[in-house]
This record gives C-alpha cells, structure tokens and sequence, in this order.
C-alpha cells in the first residue's frame, strides 16, 4: 500500500512529466495497433489471393498478363511504398504475369499507352491524374477499338480518388482500400463506364471519366491550401477574399447541345447456342435462291443542334458514373449551371460544400442532358477547366459522350450497395 502511495505522490509532484509520459504511451500503442490491424487485412488478402493462385489451368492455357501503370510521386510519393507492401503481393499470389511501368514525369503515362502491347488487363495504380492520363492515352490509340476492351482496374493509391468510390465501398483505412481494389480485379467483375471526349479546335482530345468544371467555386477550390495556416476556417477565408477581390462572380457561356439518344439494350451474357448444320444449310439455299431485297443505304440526318445562353457562377458536366449499374433509358450526361443570384453568404456556404463534394447542386441550379454539347467562351475569359481534377486551360471545346467505352474492375459488394440504391 504505500507504494501504491508513495506512486501517486510521485505522479502529483511531476504532473507535467507524467502527462507527457501518458500521451507519448498512448499515441505509440495506437500507432502500433494501427501497424498490427494493417498487417491482419495484408494477411488476410494474401490468404485469399492464394487460392486464386491454386487454381488449375488446362495445359494449352497460359498465365493471364497484367500491366501496371504506377506513379510512385502520388500520395506525396508514397503510391510506391503502398504498391509494394499491399497490391504486389496479392497479384503475385494470384498467379499473374506482372509487367509494373513506373512513369517519372506528368505525361508520360500517355505516352506508354502508345507503345504498350496488348495484354490480358490494365491496372492503374495512382490517382485522379495518372488514370486520367491513361485513359487519354489508350483512346488516343489507332486500335483503340479493341484496346477499349481490355478491362481496366483501379488501385487507388492516389491523394485524390474521386471513381474509386464507384468501384469500391472504401473505409478510413488506406491499407484496406487498396486490398480489396486489388482482390476485385482478382474477381473478374467488370461494369462499363461512359466518358467524355472532350475536343478543342488546336489540341488533340482530352478523355474524362467523371467531368469537366468551370467557374468560381473550381476556381477558389484551387487556392484553398495557401491558408493552410487559417486552420479549419481555411476554406471559409479563400472564398471570402475571393468575394472581396471580385464580385459577382459569373461566368457568361452559349452551350449547344444535342438531345439524349435512346439506350440500346444490354447485350446478353451468353451467346445463344447456335443453330444445327441441317438448318444452316437450308438458310443459306433459300437466301441464295431467293436473296432478300436490299434497302438503299438511309441518309445521314444532320445533328438538330440547340442553343442556350447561359449566366452562371459555375458550370459542370459530369457522366452518370457516380452509379454506373443504374438503367437508363438514355445516354446521356448532364451538364448542370450553378444559379447567378448567390450571397455573399450563400457563396461561402455552398462553396464549402462543393470544395469537398463539386457534384453537390443546389435547389436553383439548371440541368440539362445532352449526349453532346459545345462550349462558347468570351474572347476573354481566362482561367482554368478541371477535368477529372487535372487543371487545363479553358477554352471553347466540343464534348461528346461515349457510352460505355471503357471496362472497370468493380466489387460484387459495391454493385450490390449500388443497385439497391437505385431501387
């Protein structure tokens, strides 16, 4: 007991030091329990990823390929790091041929996209701009036809993952993002994903999977982190001395744009088996012996283009990828104006919202679906576009959907998670 005492006494004449001692202990065992958590779900995605790499293959069957796109400068140059101790090894496990291209400068992964072979699957492993970059690079291929097929998976080592929330149901734990994006390209289920072609009249085309932004609240997003120093009222301030250096803040543009089409239907999962030889037979005699008039070749209508003026604090088109196993009965994408009656106020609060979701609109916003639009900018406006959250300079370009173009790798959870909202 007079330890007990005696340990108390000493605890009270040292208050500082023993406060100090508690805080240094604690923050330690969290660090270290947060080491052992990751360590389990590495453990514990290998294990998984090992009896993928059990499986039996038929003799003339080969391993399947995949190539990495990697930017070890994300995540403040950690993506490699990530890559190494949480992707690698589950893909090895799994028995799959690995070629990892690491890219060294912006841009360069479009250039890969160029020279790279053809292989079994994609992976992109960064952020926002590296897959950005990549789709760009891929689409601007003269087969990309065919290498549109190639089905394409996400790891998201990356600052800024904006599609992995489509793809994936994420956590606040980085280490077990990574390991399940990476077991559901193990899993093979894919989902198709629209994009955005996006076309000025000296540039070559710019593709887009999530949108293109233009306006105030993109432009103070961008300047957010100088008042890094403010603290939590950092995106406050940036807005309000936006608002003391010029207001109102509009952005005057003409969109035209063409009507939605019609969806076709979902091709089936299984080809329907074929007719028998007795039958094929007879099909081609009758068509031979009485060949089925040709009709003359339909000519092209020409695109119906509308027209409409618009006055807006911000302008953003954005797909429908935000749930792309949604059935819709167009294609389409939807390009949604900001209103141009905001206070100062208003201004601020809306902005702080749309500085950490810009999909968020507000009850007086326009919105239209086009399955393509033009952009006419005055003469004089500078500034910048956000496509993807990849900085371009605004200028007047013509942007068209492509429906379903691409292939991503999703979870079974995810589409789950998304087809009951949906319902």
């Amino acid at each position: 007991m007079a330890r007990v005492v005696k340990g108390f006494r000493t605890l009270r004449n040292h208050w500082k030091k023993s406060t100090l001692a508690v805080c240094v202990l604690s923050y330690g065992s969290h660090w270290l329990y947060g080491k052992y958590c990751d360590k389990v779900v590495r453990r514990e995605a290998c294990l998984e990823a090992r009896e993928f790499g059990r499986q039996l293959i038929a003799p003339n069957e080969r391993l399947r390929k995949a190539t990495v796109i990697l930017n070890p400068a994300a995540y403040n140059g950690k993506a490699n790091s990530l890559f190494e101790k949480n992707a690698a090894p589950i893909l090895h496990l799994a028995g799959i041929e690995i070629t990892v291209v690491k890219t060294d400068y912006e841009g360069q992964a479009k250039k890969m996209l160029d020279v790279m072979e053809h292989t079994d699957m994609l992976i992109v492993a960064g952020g926002d701009g590296t897959l950005q970059e990549v789709i760009t690079g891929l689409l601007r291929r003269s087969d990309q036809d065919s290498f549109s097929h190639i089905p394409i998976g996400f790891i998201p080592l990356g600052s800024e993952n904006v599609l992995s929330s489509s793809l994936y149901i994420l956590s606040d734990n980085k280490v077990k993002d990574i390991t399940s994006a990476t077991l559901s390209i193990l899993k093979g289920e894919t989902v198709p994903l629209d994009v955005l072609q996006i076309q000025s009249e000296t540039e070559k085309p710019v593709f887009a999977l999530m949108g293109l932004r233009w306006g105030a609240f993109r432009d103070v997003s961008a300047t957010v982190s100088k008042y890094w120093y403010l603290g939590p009222l950092k995106t406050n301030a940036a807005h309000w001395f936006r608002t003391l250096q010029e207001w109102p803040l509009l952005h005057d543009v003409t969109v035209n744009y063409l009507t939605p089409t019609l969806r076709p239907p979902d091709s089936p999962p299984h080809k329907p088996p074929r007719p028998n030889l007795l039958y094929r037979i007879i099909r081609r005699l009758k068509n031979y012996l009485n060949p089925p008039p040709q009709e003359p070749p339909k000519a092209e209508e020409p695109e119906q283009w509308e027209e409409q003026k618009l006055s807006s604090v911000e302008l953003f088109i954005q797909t429908h990828n935000r749930n792309p196993v949604e059935r819709r009965i167009h294609d389409s994408m939807i390009i949604c104006a900001e209103a141009d009656n905001f206070t100062v106020g208003e201004f601020i609060t809306v902005g702080k919202q749309k500085h950490h979701d810009p999909t968020v609109l507000t009850a007086n916003s326009t919105k239209l679906e086009a399955s393509a639009c033009r952009l006419q900018l005055p003469e004089d406006t500078g500034g910048f576009f956000n496509i993807d959250n990849e900085e371009y300079e605004a200028m007047p370009v013509e942007i068209r959907l492509l429906p379903r173009k691409l292939h991503f790798f999703i979870s079974a959870e995810r589409r789950q998670q998304l087809l009951s909202h949906t319902q």
